[in-house]
């Protein structure tokens, strides 16, 4: 069985995390989200793939490689080129762009494929949907989940009849307007004669170009409305929602790392605490190689990437830090996502660490830093 992630996308609702990451490398329990997302085909005997790949496509490629680490083969087709001096210009496709290239170009999809979205977790069963979309005759399948109506202008909205056949597509409707609930996951069942249909050498949609036109043109194109995990990380708010859940326990067959040293909290490697009038208060997971100095406070849940420093008198609450952060002195962060010289507050808000009312971190591979603060005091 061949399946295809579409990884190309800049995910710019997700900054400042993908100024340095393609929105497929952002780390859910130290692992990015496509390595869930590989690790779960292969158990479905999923055993090529397929990504294609265009804004910092060098994360994406040097860590998956061809797959051999996860039993699998991966193969890549970037989207854009190479200016005459060198320079990388990302420039993708769209989703279904990007399948018509990688077709024109070897041919890969000679039987059904299965097509994912590169940032969501999931743990839908493949060999079941697949029954499905076969048993029915399907051209093309898309998995759906019902979601609140007043969150149908955050997806593409499917309009189907009794038996699944989709009837009209609504991409991202406003509440007034949505004939639907049924949300599209980003998960799809494709023919080869799919992609027939999508035009050569443009950009083309998924959503809002191709499944209209096999609406329109009434093909076999069907939905499944399953229940199973879907975790979209769509936004800021979704990854910081996403990790307080699997911290909490909230998210089936997530395992903190790591070894637990006192009720919900968990150490990685080589980390070291002074438990000197320091309070955690789980679930906190703190990476390995972090120092946790006396005084500091940290409530749960938290997690805190490897390499960390958070100072005496320091206080971390509800919050995502990733590696090589150092909360300073008495400094304070509550419900944040700290990523090198940026945080973004649960609603999104993004603020850089020179505004002065949201300091408290630095880089904590900045060895200059404390004398720094060591000089400031001395003035």
């Amino acid at each position: 069985m061949k399946a295809m992630i579409l990884a190309a996308g800049k995910g710019t609702r997700v900054r400042p995390l993908t100024y340095e990451l393609p929105k497929p490398m952002i780390p859910i329990l130290g692992k990015p989200v496509m390595a869930y997302l590989v690790e779960h085909l292969q158990r479905h005997g999923v055993s090529e793939i397929m990504v294609n790949v265009s804004y910092l496509h060098e994360k994406i490629e040097e860590y998956f490689g061809e797959g051999h680490q996860f039993g699998v083969q991966i193969g890549y087709s970037f989207e854009g080129y190479t200016t005459e001096q060198g320079e990388v210009v990302p420039e993708p496709l769209g989703s279904a762009g990007g399948i018509k290239k990688i077709q024109e170009f070897g041919g890969f999809f000679d039987e059904t494929v299965v097509v994912l979205c590169g940032d969501a977790l999931i743990d839908l069963d493949i060999k079941s949907a697949l029954y499905e979309h076969r048993r029915k005759g399907a051209m093309a399948t898309v998995i759906t989940r019902e979601v609140p109506w007043d969150k149908v202008n955050s997806y593409g909205v499917v309009v189907s009849d009794a038996d699944g056949r989709v009837l009209e597509f609504q991409e991202k409707p406003s509440r007034d307007v949505a004939k639907s609930n049924c949300a599209s996951t980003g998960i799809y069942l494709f023919e080869p004669e799919v992609i027939d249909l999508i035009p050569s050498g443009q950009v083309f949609d998924i959503g809002s170009e191709l499944f209209p036109l096999l609406a329109e043109r009434g093909l076999p194109f069907y939905c499944q409305t399953r229940k199973f995990n879907w975790i979209d990380i769509g936004s800021v708010k979704d990854y910081w929602e996403v990790l307080q859940g699997v911290l909490t326990g909230g998210v089936g067959n997530m395992v903190v790392p790591g070894v637990q040293v006192e009720e919900g909290v968990w150490v990685g490697l080589n980390t070291s605490i002074d438990w000197n009038g320091t309070r955690i208060v789980g679930p906190v997971y703190i990476g390995s190689g972090c120092r946790i100095e006396a005084g500091a406070t940290i409530i749960g849940p938290t997690w805190i990437g490897h390499g960390s420093h958070i100072c005496s008198g320091a206080r971390v609450v509800r919050s995502v830090l990733f590696e090589y952060t150092r909360v300073l002195p008495e400094g304070s962060l509550d419900e944040l996502i700290v990523f090198k010289d940026y945080s973004v507050d649960r609603a999104g808000e993004m603020r850089h660490v020179s505004q002065a009312d949201c300091g408290g971190w630095m880089n904590a591979r900045d060895r200059r830093s404390t004398r720094r603060i060591a000089e400031n005091v001395a003035k």
